[in-house]
């Protein structure tokens, strides 16, 4: 019924709200035509979530279709900041085309990557390491969280999502696949090389020390997500720990692994400090990924046949990029503490990048704050953050908005226990004035303000 009925009531849906903004006696604003206040961009965009959302098993067309829909919208009517008409989307486009080449061979590169650590043996090896009782779920968390530090948080939820698959013979309770979402991104909040939105603040000129105190927030929330998720998963599907079967390592494909990892992570610091502007023009990191990979196919093959099913994965978080790219993000509410917490919940369903670029260049935030609202506020649905869709790309059953709230209500819950107690603790200080919008500061430049 759900595909007999979706598409055109998704279509009437995002039309509905066309003809409804063109015809009503709305104000007119520069930048186009409002509802109740609200530019019609972002209600196109919010209708986009919504289907993603209900037609969670057509996601890819919902993404698709509402970002065809906003892009005539954006020609047609309002323009980018870059031009009008299509010259203009072509201009955004070539702005916006490094990014999204990063995330697409970050996600497929990854993808590869977490079926070499699959076919390594060491998840197979794993229970032996890990608690037999409910300690088990919560230790694999707290790993997660360890490794999101140096790695991107994506490979964390994979490499997780992974290791899960095989101690639990992937039967993965939905609020556990949730809170692995969550700990890859809250272990990446604190460290620059974590998370995009960390390096954006880094490059910009925060200073990492500005950034660390995230970490605090982030091992709250961990602990008041952790172990309410792992009660659930031992309920669910108790890790199965026979040591009898376990295989032998593959110590090639281990060595691969943490060649990747060390080609991403000296790509990621290196072009950081020394060629942050070059950065804006060619994806380094994810290039970096994919050259180590084929370096490496002489030792051993990658599971080729993955790649098409993970484009197709990662094309419907690059519209929803795409999409958010294109909203009209032109001011926030002064920076305060409570508007940035406010922006843990926007990132659940708005794309972290421009939020934070947008925070940078207003300034007056404190970056731990900051750093933690917007990388762990997207855990809270599984479209929220890449992280989260790279994962439900290996489990489907995570595909559900409701699904995902219902189960995985702990992770809001470790999002205000966590922001707030760092509050309390070390209280809200605006850090590094930034003299330079994004991408122009030289990386790590400024020291705390303190």
């Amino acid at each position: 019924m759900c595909r007999a009925i979706g598409r055109p009531v998704g279509r009437r849906l995002l039309a509905g709200s066309v003809v409804l903004a063109l015809l009503s006696p709305a104000a007119q604003a520069g930048d186009g035509p409002l509802i109740w206040g609200v530019p019609l961009d972002f209600i196109l965009f919010a209708a986009t979530l919504l289907g993603v959302a209900i037609f969670h098993r057509h996601v890819l067309k919902v993404a698709l279709g509402g970002l065809a829909l906003i892009g005539v919208y954006k020609v047609m009517v309002t323009g980018f900041k870059a031009g009008d008409g299509l010259p203009g989307l072509a201009a955004h486009m070539a702005h916006e085309w490094v990014l999204l080449a990063n995330l697409l061979c970050l996600l497929v590169g990854f993808a590869l990557l977490a079926r070499h650590f699959e076919d390594s043996g060491v998840p197979e090896v794993l229970p032996r390491l890990l608690p037999a009782n409910w300690l088990g779920p919560f230790v694999l968390l707290l790993i997660i969280w360890l490794l999101s530090g140096f790695l991107d948080n994506i490979a964390a939820a994979l490499i997780g999502g992974t290791v899960a698959a095989s101690v639990f013979r992937r039967r993965i309770h939905v609020g556990y696949l949730a809170a692995i979402v969550a700990a890859s991104n809250a272990g990446g909040s604190g460290s620059v090389i974590g998370d995009t939105t960390t390096t954006m603040m880094w490059i910009a000129g925060v200073s990492p020390l500005e950034v660390a105190p995230a970490y605090l927030a982030a091992a709250i929330a961990l602990l008041i997500f952790g172990l309410p998720a792992s009660l659930q998963q031992h309920r669910f599907q108790p890790i199965v720990g026979d040591l009898h079967t376990a295989r032998h390592v593959d110590w090639a494909r281990v060595m691969i692994i943490a060649f990747v990892l060390l080609a991403a992570i000296a790509t990621n610091v290196t072009v950081n400090i020394f060629f942050s502007e070059a950065a804006a023009h060619f994806p380094f990191l994810g290039v970096a990924v994919w050259v180590a990979l084929l370096l490496a196919v002489p030792l051993r093959q990658p599971e080729w046949s993955l790649v098409p099913e993970a484009v197709r994965g990662s094309l419907f978080l690059l519209a929803l990029v795409v999409c958010a790219s294109m909203m009209p993000v032109d001011k926030l509410p002064p920076a305060s503490w409570l508007t940035t917490f406010g922006l843990g919940f926007v990132s659940a369903v708005f794309d972290n990048i421009p939020l934070t670029e947008l925070a940078l260049k207003q300034g007056g935030y404190d970056w731990a704050f900051l750093a933690f609202a917007v990388g762990f506020g997207g855990s809270m649905l599984w479209f929220g953050s890449s992280a989260g869709v790279a994962l439900a790309n290996l489990f489907p059953e995570a595909k559900s908005a409701g699904r995902w709230l219902l189960h995985g209500w702990h992770v809001p819950l470790g999002y205000v226990g966590g922001f707030y107690a760092m509050l309390w603790l070390s209280g809200w200080s605006p850090g590094t004035e930034l003299a330079a919008s994004v991408g122009n500061a030289p990386a790590a430049a400024a020291e705390p303000a303190r």
